[in-house]
């Protein structure tokens, strides 16, 4: 995480687009986020004009996939993905686009629908493993351009 913020600077800027075909997930998406570069990156989440570095988010995709049946071939749990598209500027200027993926697997009780506590829960679970890939991969990035 040191490394990402070498990358990103001290202060940063976080925009989440919203989706109007689904703007609770947006919503916790963003509050995700904000928590993901406080703990994780170790920054300050600023206006765009005090940022060393800017990070544009969207939730591209939710999937909630059944994954284990009951006797009775009722669904009893779930994976969830989300699949979370970042543009980025470091504090060097420079810029890309990088997809990441997370998941997350949860148990409902049998006959039932999943709840929004849940599925709320799935998605804030999910969202902080695509944040993570995409640490993971931004921090890979910023070692091969240190490379060159």
């Amino acid at each position: 995480m040191l490394y990402t913020k070498s990358i990103l600077g001290e202060k940063v800027f976080v925009e989440v687009r919203t989706s109007l075909e689904d703007p609770e997930n947006t919503v916790l998406l963003r509050d995700a986020m904000n928590e993901a570069v406080i703990a994780r990156f170790r920054s300050r989440i600023v206006p765009r004009k005090n940022a060393d570095s800017e990070l544009t988010m969207t939730l591209k995709r939710v999937t909630f996939l059944p994954i284990q049946y009951d006797k009775n071939g009722y669904v009893i749990a779930y994976k969830t993905y989300v699949d979370l598209l970042t543009h980025y500027r470091d504090k060097k200027g420079h810029q890309g686009d990088i997809l990441s993926r997370g998941n997350y697997d949860f148990a409902i009780e049998s006959n039932s629908v999943i709840s929004d506590t849940k599925r709320f829960t799935a998605i804030k679970n999910a969202s902080y493993k695509a944040l993570d890939e995409f640490i993971s991969k931004l921090s890979v990035k910023g070692i091969e351009s240190d490379d060159q």
